[in-house]
């Protein structure tokens, strides 16, 4: 076995593998106070593009700038060419046409930038939500519900980015009533007073929009969440749902989710029913007492007609931007209340971090101590309480308790999935919470009882570990794992795509494919949990034989359900009530241990397993 070149590198120093990271890093993040607004902690991400983005607010002010120009020019062209032809109209013509030219430019530059500032922002985001993710501890997958995390990383972030991208835009467009009320003045006071006499209720029914619209938002976005979390819930667990019989269950639970959301839409939708025709129609009471007192005006003398069509078209421009207005405030909410949702994310801290001057782990030997090691999962009774297990290097320990006894526990403190609360795990020597987490992971390999494949080529899930592998150690890793003859039965052999979590292989085939997997990494120190459960008893022999030879020289925690996995060990131990109770061969612990004999009895429940105690009867070990 050793010709595969498999087992060249068990000892070999940490080198950090897998491919670099290819996509542009965010340049900037949410700033962690969470003491300060929504909108100052995402103000960074907006600011390491700011000059794109503020370039896109001055062009746009710019155009609506060169656009309040036009009625004012409509005003003096019906004045000095219509009425009193002191001015060729074709001067005016000109003027207009440049201008619309001119406002051409910048909306097609405003907008450029604005919509790439808006997708690069959106970018930055997501990545910073997956960056974070990807680093949360075990405990915090524990506990959040997938379908949640799916729902912030894309509704939630894309209401975010529409509302700081394109809110100042609007907020442009309506601050440009400034600089109409500006020419209005100009052109009358008495009329331009008239004229904004319903901006402060327009004012008044801003703010209570925003009042009311905030807690509806938050209770969409929530409602969202929870309809994408069923989906993917029962998408995952279809084979678990058609098995009971209790599609029309899940169907029954996910309309009242739907229900749910819909009632919440409906509540948004009677809000903007109440608010968005105040919004939309005040400017149009302004230009009904522009054209009533501007027509009386006009009667005595006071402005000419010129003024009231130009004051028209200023309340005609203005009408846009407070339509806007109100959908500014709706994005405003919905923005507030998916923010918030989205830092109740970034602002959760991991449980397992590296500490200051953490080292890279360097395996030189293998020994692999447990030394009063104490854990319990959140606020509950401790699983494993001082355990205290020694692996010497190069010996095949394998851990055999009850179920719940705390086996997997163990190997997942070693790779630190979890911190110990108490005690040590040392790997010759080096505390492993004093190292890397990427070096520790990379000197200890694993193959849980549950493999997880991804919807990609046989090829690249055997070669997850280790990117640069080449095809012959792709091929040889697979050999040893006796995957290699189903894998060339395949449709494209070891380029066949898997459907998602390998569901289009048997359980025996994805167990086969991960540790080829881990064999192909050859890490110095080797975790199997229960690694041979979904193998029949056949194919576990011969997959067994193959371990043999890979184990040599290689420090390895066996769980153990099985005696023929348990043959694999050099020594057994003992899980029982949270502590290493007996160590030593099978057969000595079948001897003076007879809690040992009726654990295996009850553990080794796999069907495709022997009566345990048949076995050891066969075995003549049992009397």
């Amino acid at each position: 076995m050793r010709a595969t070149g498999l087992t060249d590198r068990a000892t070999s120093a940490f080198e950090p593998m897998g491919e670099t990271a290819r996509y542009r890093r965010p340049p900037a993040s949410v700033d962690p106070d969470t003491s300060k607004s929504r909108t100052r902690r995402i103000w960074p991400l907006l600011r390491a593009r700011r000059w794109p983005f503020f370039t896109a607010i001055g062009l746009s002010f710019l155009s609506l700038v060169l656009q309040v120009q036009v009625p004012n020019l409509l005003n003096q062209a019906i004045d000095r060419s219509v009425q009193s032809h002191s001015v060729p109209l074709e001067h005016y013509v000109i003027i207009v046409s440049i201008i619309g030219g001119l406002v051409g430019i910048c909306g097609f530059f405003s907008r450029w930038l604005l919509f790439r500032v808006a997708y690069d922002f959106e970018f930055d985001l997501r990545n910073l939500i997956y960056e974070h993710l990807s680093g949360m501890s075990f405990s915090f997958y524990d506990r959040v519900q997938s379908g949640q995390l799916i729902s912030r990383a894309n509704s939630d972030i894309r209401s975010v980015q529409m509302y700081a991208t394109f809110a100042p835009l609007i907020l442009v467009q309506c601050c440009i009533g400034i600089v109409a009320f500006c020419f209005m003045l100009s052109i009358s006071v008495p009329l331009a007073l008239v004229a904004m006499s319903v901006m402060p209720f327009l004012f008044w029914a801003g703010i209570r929009m925003r009042h009311v619209m905030f807690p509806i938002s938050w209770i969409i976005q929530a409602r969202l969440a929870e309809v994408a979390t069923l989906t993917d819930e029962n998408v995952n667990g279809v084979r678990v749902v058609r098995s009971f019989a209790q599609e029309g269950r899940e169907i029954a639970q996910l309309t009242d989710a739907s229900a749910a959301v819909a009632w919440a839409y409906e509540k948004d939708a009677d809000l903007r029913a109440r608010f968005t025709p105040i919004m939309q129609n005040l400017p149009q009471v302004g230009l009904a007492l522009v054209l009533a007192f501007g027509g009386w005006m006009v009667i005595h003398g006071t402005v000419g007609i010129g003024a009231i069509l130009a004051f028209n078209a200023y309340l005609l421009m203005l009408q846009a931007p407070f339509m806007m207005l109100g959908m500014l405030i709706m994005m405003g909410q919905r923005a507030s209340a998916s923010a918030e949702r989205i830092f109740e994310v970034l602002d959760e801290r991991p449980d397992v971090v590296e500490r200051p001057g953490a080292v890279d782990l360097e395996v030189t030997a293998g020994r692999v101590e447990f030394s009063g090691v104490t854990f319990g999962y959140g606020s509950g009774a401790p699983v494993i309480d001082g355990v205290d297990l020694v692996l010497e290097p190069g010996e095949t320990v394998a851990l055999v308790g009850r179920t719940g006894s705390g086996k997997s526990t163990i190997a997942r403190l070693l790779l630190r999935f979890y911190d110990v609360e108490a005690g040590t795990i040392t790997i010759d020597g080096t505390n492993v919470a004093d190292a890397t987490l990427p070096s520790l992971r990379a000197q200890v390999g694993v193959v849980t009882d549950e493999p997880f494949l991804f919807s990609a080529s046989v090829a690249d899930n055997i070669s997850y570990g280790r990117p640069d592998a080449s095809r012959d150690e792709v091929v040889a890793a697979a050999t040893a794992a006796n995957a290699h003859g189903f894998i060339s039965d395949l449709a494209e052999g070891y380029d066949t795509v898997v459907g998602e979590r390998g569901y289009t292989l048997s359980g025996g085939q994805r167990q086969r494919i991960a540790i080829a997997r881990a064999l192909l990494v050859n890490p110095p120190i080797l975790l199997l949990d229960d690694a041979t459960s979904a193998i029949d008893v056949h194919v576990e022999q011969v997959i067994h034989e193959a371990l043999e030879g890979l184990l040599a020289g290689r420090t390895t925690l066996v769980v153990a359900h099985r005696l023929s996995t348990i043959a694999l060990a050099d020594r057994v131990a003992l899980l029982e009530d949270g502590h290493i109770t007996a160590t030593g061969t099978h057969e000595e612990l079948l001897a003076t241990v007879p809690v040992y004999a009726d654990v295996l009895a009850h553990v080794a429940d796999d069907p495709a397993d022997l009566d345990p105690l048949e076995d050891l009867d066969d075995q003549g070990l049992v009397h």
